[in-house]
């Protein structure tokens, strides 16, 4: 965890990678990792990256800003999303999703469960 004092620039954040498990995996060699950044009036803000691949998750309440990459996110229940830099998205706990990376993604998250 990065300390709250410290100013840190979230692009350049080092990660480490672990390849998605094979239960989640739909298609190619995905990776993904993430570092918290702290946890601020009762909410953990951190960073989020995904290489290129596909994989299925299952959503916490979350709201994103995409720094970099490209992406779409297949939704059960609505349209699929196309994601790029500067995108803000609110996922809902519990939505089911489809992740497709076609240029690493990375985002900064707020959520109410890492």
């Amino acid at each position: 965890m990065i300390d709250r004092w410290t100013q840190e620039a979230a692009a350049r954040l080092p990660l480490s990678l672990n390849e998605v498990p094979a239960a989640q995996r739909i298609a190619g060699s995905p990776s993904t990792g993430a570092e918290s950044l702290g946890v601020f009036g009762g909410v953990n803000v951190g960073v989020w990256e995904m290489t290129p691949g596909t994989m299925r998750d299952t959503e916490v309440d979350e709201i994103f800003i995409v720094l970099h990459g490209a992406a779409t996110v297949t939704f059960e229940d609505r349209a699929p999303m196309k994601l790029a830099p500067g995108d803000v998205v609110r996922l809902l706990a519990g939505q089911r999703t489809v992740w497709t990376v076609i240029e690493t993604l990375r985002k900064v998250y707020i959520s109410l469960h890492s």
